[in-house]
């Protein structure tokens, strides 16, 4: 790449967003379309990689994570919360932990009540999680699935009895179970949608990149560090980066697209100097625009562990004893199965910690073993586990470059626990886990609870361990939100930085609001859509459908309490509504997808 080289497209970031507008924009031979990353390739032989039970092996590895860590949080007594971000080609999905979950419809029609943003609802957005996926488990006539798609999705099988006992507890416990999480209805429980094709993680990279490396209108560059955008007044006209030690190189764009996710993308814009002019100034930076909303609006999501010892030998935790290792190595190497060809969060589900909301705001995912997601501070022998947090927390943080070097790091400030919704739904959140994990399915496994512990009952005593124990479930998000207000930093009809020219950003921090669950879904459904109106084609018509509206019941006469839900014998009754833009009737309605797991 010589100072003279000149693209039509320049995708700074070869992360999930990255890899999925490279492929569509690459698809047009006559777009000149290079791919800068940062960190260095995924190679095939990867076994940290590419093996999904390695998944914890790669986080807080300086091969293949950056390393974050968020400035002191007030409300968790002052820690600084680690967050693994990938390092690699694929990004963050080449070290996920592979569960897809798009969010609930509601999460869309959210977005689009926002000012600017009604082509951003349930139904303009379905077509494109159609388009990427390949739902392996889904029917072919099922309207809310694709079947053809890049991602190849299959379905945890979840057939442990420590999995057989959670299906069978969270019914005694009086919640349903549902056939897809990602379908008509997401409230509920069932086995997970995940990003494993044949034993492997299948990463954006290896779905979307890969495959058309080849063509001759595409540039794929590791090891690449951008250092800033370069502008024409106010119009993007490439981007300066550095190799190693190297001296600073341009390469001319058309258009340069940022894809570095939520905390280079908000980053990468200050440093160019897009941001508070105030706060730029003062660093040296001149100001190229002033947007108050560049690096603001930063939300995530926190998640615990409810721990238990299990009396049975059915866990999985021997797999990760030493001398068992090899073992699980060479089955995988060898056949693509075995103990390392699953992420393990095989199953899980979305309900509401209070009867009172009209959809779920708090996410559980069941694993057969006590451990910490980075594999650290395993609960002794044999265990399981739910790891459990509100999905739609108020709380609000930013990121703010400290220095004019792009090497480094920037402040994080999440906020957590900082609201009285999130208090309230933390306390929420660990009585309905509790409720669940003590039912009389589990009665011939559980040695008792490991974490929190019996120690910990009163509502105070919980805050006190989610801010001593919590962490993060690396989401973090919506940083250079889309809209129009006064602190919306993207048009979301462009997907173009506002007041600049030749400048987009398609990423995680473009989301207004983080949606209820796991955000690698909504993520490639932004870079697909974004796409589109990339290249100006015409849009993919959007599909009205129903999806479940439960019929709130009324709030508790003490918001602060949390009764135990009541146990039922049937699933309860439910609204569905139709999904088209507008406000939608609903109408009482049963459907076969809520039944009972056999």
């Amino acid at each position: 790449m010589a100072t003279s080289a000149r693209y039509d497209f320049v995708i700074v970031g070869g992360g999930s967003a990255g890899c999925a507008v490279a492929n569509r924009l690459s698809a047009d031979p006559s777009n000149r379309v290079l791919v800068l990353e940062a960190g260095r390739p995924d190679y095939a032989w990867d076994l940290f990689v590419h093996m999904p039970a390695a998944l914890s092996f790669p986080i807080g590895n300086r091969f293949y994570d950056w390393r974050y860590r968020s400035e002191p949080e007030p409300y968790l007594h002052g820690r600084r919360v680690y967050h693994a971000r990938g390092k690699l080609l694929g990004g963050s999905s080449s070290i996920n932990g592979m569960i897809f979950q798009r969010g609930n419809p509601m999460d869309y029609q959210r977005w689009a009540a926002d000012p600017g943003m009604a082509t951003w609802d349930y139904a303009h957005c379905l077509p494109y999680f159609k388009r990427m996926e390949a739902c392996l488990a889904a029917d072919p006539a099922d309207v809310y699935r694709g079947r053809a798609g890049p991602l190849v999705l299959e379905r945890g099988p979840a057939s442990s009895p420590l999995f057989g006992a959670f299906f069978e507890a969270v019914q005694q416990a009086g919640y349903q179970l549902t056939a897809d999480v990602n379908g008509y209805m997401q409230e509920g429980f069932a086995p997970f949608d995940r990003n494993i094709h044949n034993g492997r993680r299948l990463s954006a990279a290896r779905a979307y990149l890969h495959p058309v490396i080849g063509r001759p209108n595409l540039d794929v560059a590791t090891r690449t560090l951008v250092t800033r955008v370069l502008f024409d007044g106010t119009r993007a006209a490439g981007v300066e980066y550095v190799r190693g030690n190297g001296a600073p190189l341009q390469v001319r764009a058309g258009e340069v697209v940022l894809c570095g996710g939520a905390i280079n993308s908000p980053q990468t814009l200050q440093l160019s100097g897009v941001g508070r002019a105030d706060e730029l100034t003062a660093l040296g930076i001149e100001v190229v625009q002033d947007l108050r909303g560049v690096g603001e609006n930063l939300q995530d999501h926190l998640e615990v562990y409810v721990q238990h010892a299990c009396a049975q030998p059915v866990s999985v935790a021997p797999y990760l004893k030493y001398r068992y290792r090899p073992w699980v190595a060479l089955r995988w190497l060898l056949g693509g199965n075995g103990p390392g060809a699953s992420n393990h969060f095989e199953a899980g589900g979305f309900v509401r910690g209070d009867q009172s909301l009209p959809y779920p705001n708090l996410m559980l995912h069941f694993l057969p073993i006590a451990i910490r997601y980075d594999g650290s501070k395993p609960a002794g022998d044999h265990g399981y586990q739910v790891h459990i947090g509100p999905m739609l927390s108020d709380a609000r943080g930013s990121v703010k470059i400290t220095s004019a070097d792009p090497r480094s790091h920037p402040a994080l400030r999440f906020n957590y626990l900082s609201t009285d919704q999130d208090r309230r739904e933390w306390v929420q959140a660990i009585r309905v886990a509790r409720h669940i994990l003590g039912q009389p399915a589990f009665e011939p496994f559980d040695l008792g609870e490991v974490s929190p512990g019996p120690e910990v009952r009163t509502d105070q005593e919980i805050l006190e361990w989610v801010a001593s124990e919590g962490e993060t479930a690396l989401h973090p998000s919506c940083t250079c939100k889309m809209g129009t207000d006064a602190r919306s930093v993207v048009d979301p009809t462009s997907m173009r930085v506002h007041g600049l020219e030749g400048l987009r950003v398609v990423d995680a921090s473009v989301m207004p609001y983080l949606t209820n669950g796991n955000i690698y879904a909504p993520v490639m459904m932004v870079a697909e859509k974004a796409a589109d109106l990339i290249l100006g084609n015409a849009p993919l018509p959007p599909e009205p459908v129903d999806v479940y509206r439960h019929a709130a019941a009324p709030p508790p006469a003490d918001p602060g309490s949390v009764p135990a839900p009541p146990r039922v014998s049937e699933p309860p009754r439910h609204r569905a509504g139709r999904i088209d833009g507008e406000p939608a009737e609903a109408g009482e309605v049963d459907r076969p997808d809520a039944k009972r797991r056999p």
